[in-house]
């Protein structure tokens, strides 16, 4: 049985392709391999979680039902999640839930009753690896075309896609390696190719 009890995603660029803030169930497009993968953890009776920042509510962009209207979406294609936490305030609203700060990924674990150093945090940018170190979680970045090449190396654990960060979790979690760091310890594990 994996050691991970819960894997709380990034929405957007992460399970589904990033259209900025999006308002549109109908532009939900899940990237490959999204279904297989989440299906596989929940198989394992791994729970499954969404941590999302949606500053376009904050900037008028869009509204708090439209983002969950395109929630929606996604757990029609993707199916059902165990928690939801979307961050709808603006990067200088000095809230502490929006990413990089710590406070959805403590709200989601609370909620599927599991220790943050339990689960991992899966995202495609910086913003995500660092909210589940400040959390005290594990985090796998996942990288896309727009992933900053910074963000990439700081990271403690990459993967190329989502199918592959999520076996590399069921099968061996990179943290269980001899030498490797524990989750929010400030000390980057060595990295190995996955």
């Amino acid at each position: 049985m994996s050691p991970v009890k819960a894997v709380l995603f990034d929405r957007d660029g992460t399970l589904v392709h990033d259209v900025p803030y999006n308002a549109d169930p109908a532009l939900v497009r899940p990237v490959d391999g999204a279904r297989e993968a989440l299906d596989a953890l929940r198989a394992r009776g791994v729970r499954t979680g969404v941590v999302t920042n949606q500053s376009g509510i904050a900037r008028g962009l869009l509204t708090d039902a439209d983002a969950r209207r395109v929630n929606r979406r996604v757990e029609e294609l993707l199916g059902p999640f165990d928690v939801w936490a979307m961050c709808p305030h603006a990067p200088d609203d000095g809230c502490h839930c929006r990413k990089p700060r710590p406070g959805m990924i403590l709200w989601a674990a609370g909620r599927v009753c599991a220790s943050p150093a339990d689960c991992v945090v899966v995202g495609d940018i910086g913003a995500d690896v660092e909210a589940a170190r400040r959390a005290g979680a594990h985090a796998v970045l996942v990288p896309t075309p727009e992933t900053r090449a910074q963000e990439v190396s700081a990271a403690p654990h990459v993967a190329p896609d989502l199918r592959t960060a999520v076996r590399m979790l069921l099968t061996a979690p990179p943290w269980d390696r001899p030498g490797a760091a524990g989750p929010g310890t400030g000390r980057r594990p060595e990295r190995r190719p996955l």
